[in-house]
């Protein structure tokens, strides 16, 4: 698959529905693909079989989704939960990355599906995690934000670059740090061991978003910072804070885009 027609293979792993299955097709796409730049144009597939997701979990307005003590083993497992949720779908944004935008340098098809086979493994481990605490993905209801911005930004590269993983993936590296706090207090070491790799490896997937949007700005002739915040105004998107600042200087965000 090294002459570029890992898009197909790419693009059936975003379509399969069954995380298991889906999260093995990762696996075995960058174990095998170099990638080029794709030979498929993106235009060439069927985007109506997109995204690829199980039935469950229920997926609901975002304040319908319920908060839950963690004292409690439902109560981690809620929250192990809505992580492992945000990675399952960080598994198909990567991989709609990969296939959706044609005309970008084969680097940046690299970079997609090296974060695809991450949060892979990521969700992986927060589905065993589940498992130990009496749980599977699915048994408690989530909701849609992430995704429904892929929608939104599928368009234009360039805004998908600065919304996904600059907005809404960055601010993970916000508030996982307080996860982490909040679950040593309960003693529950074994899921702070889980957020642990997942904040450290985000850092990389954020930055690769920051790496891309700047390229895309330079042959545009635009100016980073100025078309990052005319973006966040035109979509309805914020920065909140407080901010996690080393982890998002290592990230590729400026002091001037934090405030």
């Amino acid at each position: 698959m090294s002459d570029g027609g890992w898009r197909l293979a790419a693009f059936e792993a975003l379509c399969l529905t069954d995380p298991s299955g889906k999260c093995a097709a990762v696996a075995g796409l960058t174990a095998t693909c170099g990638p080029e730049v794709p030979t498929v144009a993106a235009a060439a597939l069927d985007w109506a079989r997109v995204p690829g997701r199980p039935d469950q979990p229920q997926l609901v307005h975002p304040r319908s989704v319920p908060t839950r003590g963690l004292g409690s083993p439902s109560g981690r497992a809620a929250l192990a939960h809505a992580v492992a949720h945000i990675e399952f779908n960080a598994i198909n944004l990567a991989l709609d990355a990969a296939c959706r935008f044609d005309g970008m340098p084969a680097a940046f098809y690299r970079d997609w599906l090296s974060v695809a086979g991450d949060e892979a493994r990521h969700f992986q481990m927060l589905s065993r995690r589940l498992s130990e605490l009496g749980y599977a993905y699915g048994d408690f209801p989530a909701h849609n934000g992430l995704w429904e911005a892929a929608e939104k930004t599928a368009h234009d590269v360039m805004v998908r670059m600065a919304l996904v993983p600059r907005v809404l993936e960055a601010r993970g590296l916000d508030v996982t740090p307080g996860m982490i706090r909040r679950l040593q207090e309960v003693g529950d070491d074994a899921t702070v061991d889980v957020l642990r790799v997942i904040l450290d490896e985000e850092v990389r997937h954020v930055a690769i978003g920051s790496r891309w949007f700047r390229y895309l700005c330079g042959l545009r002739g635009l100016e980073p910072v100025g078309t990052f915040r005319a973006l966040l105004h035109d979509y309805g998107m914020q920065l909140r804070p407080p901010f996690n600042r080393e982890a998002r200087m290592a990230a590729g965000f400026l002091d001037s885009e934090l405030g």
